[in-house]
C-alpha cells in the first residue's frame, strides 16, 4: 500500500521533542557514566544499564503521550490531579536544575580546554552558560530543534564506528577476562550515580510534553498519539543505543589496563577522547573532542531550556493568575538558574567528578516521587481510555517503581547504617 504523504510530512513534523530528550540525555550520563562502568567493571554492568532503559522508560512515555491525547502538557496533569504534585515538582527541580546546568556545562567546559584553550574551566564554563543563555533567549524553540538532530545522528555514527574499531583491534577484550563484581556496598553509591542518569533524570519528563507545543507553534500540525510515540522511540532508543556504546568503549579500551579515570576536568576530558583516538587514530584526536564538546554543549543547551521552561509553567499552575507572564517567568528562572549554575561553578570547578556523582545521586533519590505522579497522571479519567497504560506498561511501571525504590532504600542504607 502507497503511503500517504500527508501522514508522512506529518510525521517529520513531530519528530523534535523525543531527539530533544535524547540530546539532553546523551551527556554526562554517557560520556561519564556508561563509559566509567565499562572502564571499571568491563561488560558486567550491561544488564543493569538496558533494566535501567526499560524500567524508566513507561515514565518518560507518559509525558509526551499525555500531551497528545489530552491536549495539555504533562504539568497541567499535575494540577488536575493534586496542586500538591506541581509544589513537589517545583521543590525536587529548583534543588535539582541549578546543581544539572553546573555539572554538564563544567564538562563541556573540561572538554573546551582540552583543545589547549588559554582558559581555565571555570571561565570556560562560565561562557558556555552565557553563550547558552544568549541562544535561548534570542533563538528559542528553533535553535534547540535544529542542533538536536545533527548532532544526535553524528554522535550516534562517531561512536558506532569507534565500538566497531574498537571490536577488531582490542578483540582479546571480548574473551578470558575476570569480570569485576560491581554488586557490592562498596561500588553501591557508583550505581547510584550511574542510574540517577541513566538515561536522564525522570524530571526531563515534563520538558517533553512543553516541547510538543513549541514544536506545533514552529510546524503549525498538532501530533498525534501515534506520530508522538515514534518520536519518542526513535530519541529513546537512540540513547539507549548510545549507552550500550560507551560501555563498550570503557570495556574495550579501559578495562584491565590498569589506568585509573581522573576525576579533574581537563585530566578526565583528555582520557574519555583518548578512548576514540586509541581506537581510530591519533589524526581523529580534533574531530572526537569537537563532536564531544558538542553533545555536551547541547545537553547544556537543552537543560538551560528545560529547567526554567518547566518551572516557569509550573509557576502559573499554582499562581495561575500570573499565566499571563508565563514568558517573563520563564526569563527569571532562565536568569536564576543561570545565576545559580555560575556560582556553583566557582566553588565547585576542581571536583567535577564529585559534582556529576552527587547531582546523579539526588536526581535518582527523587525518581520514584516523580515517576509515581506520572503514571497516577496518565491513569487519569481525563486521558482516553484507550491511551492509558494497558497491562505492558502497568507491570512494567509498577517493577521500575519497586526497583527505584529498593535501590533508593540500599543507598540510605549503605550511606547512614553501614
Amino acid at each position: 500500500m502507497e503511503k500517504n504523504p500527508t501522514d508522512t510530512a506529518n510525521l517529520r513534523k513531530a519528530i523534535g521533542p523525543g531527539l530533544l530528550v535524547a540530546c539532553a540525555a546523551i551527556g554526562g550520563s554517557h560520556l561519564v557514566w556508561s563509559t566509567r562502568a565499562g572502564a571499571e567493571f568491563g561488560w558486567a554492568l550491561l544488564g543493569l544499564i538496558l533494566a535501567a532503559n526499560l524500567l524508566k522508560m513507561p515514565f518518560f512515555l507518559y509525558g509526551q503521550r499525555y500531551a497528545a491525547a489530552t491536549g495539555e502538557s504533562l504539568l497541567a496533569g499535575y494540577h488536575r490531579k493534586s496542586p500538591a504534585f506541581v509544589w513537589i515538582f517545583l521543590g525536587i527541580n529548583i534543588l535539582t536544575g541549578t546543581i544539572n546546568i553546573a555539572a554538564v556545562s563544567m564538562l563541556a567546559g573540561a572538554l573546551f580546554a582540552g583543545c589547549g584553550i588559554a582558559l581555565s574551566v571555570a571561565h570556560l564554563t562560565l561562557g558556555i552558560i552565557a553563550l547558552c543563555f544568549f541562544l535561548i533567549l534570542l533563538g528559542h524553540y528553533r535553535v534547540l530543534d535544529g542542533i538536536a538532530k545533527i548532532l544526535i545522528l553524528l554522535l550516534t555514527i562517531g561512536t558506532a564506528t569507534a565500538v566497531t574499531l574498537a571490536l577488531l583491534n582490542h578483540p582479546e577484550s571480548t574473551v578470558n577476562q575476570t569480570v569485576s563484581n560491581p554488586y557490592t556496598w562498596v561500588s553501591f553509591a557508583f550505581l547510584i550515580s550511574l542510574l540517577g542518569w541513566m538515561p536522564a533524570p525522570v524530571d526531563l519528563s515534563t520538558w517533553s510534553s512543553l516541547w510538543m507545543f513549541s514544536r506545533e507553534q514552529q510546524t503549525g500540525h498538532a501530533a498525534t498519539v501515534r506520530e508522538t510515540q515514534f518520536d519518542f522511540f526513535l530519541g529513546y532508543g537512540m540513547t539507549t543505543l548510545l549507552a550500550v556504546l560507551f560501555l563498550a568503549l570503557g570495556a574495550l579500551v579501559f578495562y584491565g589496563s590498569g589506568e585509573v579515570l581522573a576525576t579533574k576536568g581537563v585530566a578526565f576530558s583528555n582520557q574519555l577522547v583518548s578512548l576514540y583516538t586509541d581506537t581510530i587514530g591519533e589524526w581523529s584526536r580534533w574531530l572526537i573532542l569537537g563532536a564531544a564538546f558538542a553533545t555536551m554543549f547541547s545537553t547544556s543547551l537543552t537543560c538551560i531550556d528545560g529547567y526554567p521552561r518547566s518551572l516557569a509553567a509550573a509557576c502559573t499552575l499554582v499562581v495561575p493568575s500570573q499565566k499571563h507572564r508565563l514568558q517573563n517567568l520563564r526569563y527569571f528562572w532562565l536568569i536564576l538558574c543561570c545565576t545559580g549554575a555560575a556560582l556553583i561553578v566557582k566553588f565547585c570547578v576542581e571536583n567535577l567528578l564529585t559534582l556529576l556523582s552527587f547531582a546523579a545521586i539526588i536526581s535518582f533519590l527523587t525518581s520514584p516521587i516523580l515517576a509515581t505522579i506520572n503514571w497516577v497522571v496518565m491513569r487519569g479519567g481525563n486521558v482516553p481510555a484507550q491511551y492509558r497504560p494497558g497491562l505492558f506498561l502497568n507491570v512494567l511501571s509498577a517493577a521500575g517503581l519497586l526497583f527505584f525504590l529498593l535501590m533508593a532504600l540500599g543507598y540510605i542504607y549503605m550511606r547512614f547504617f553501614t
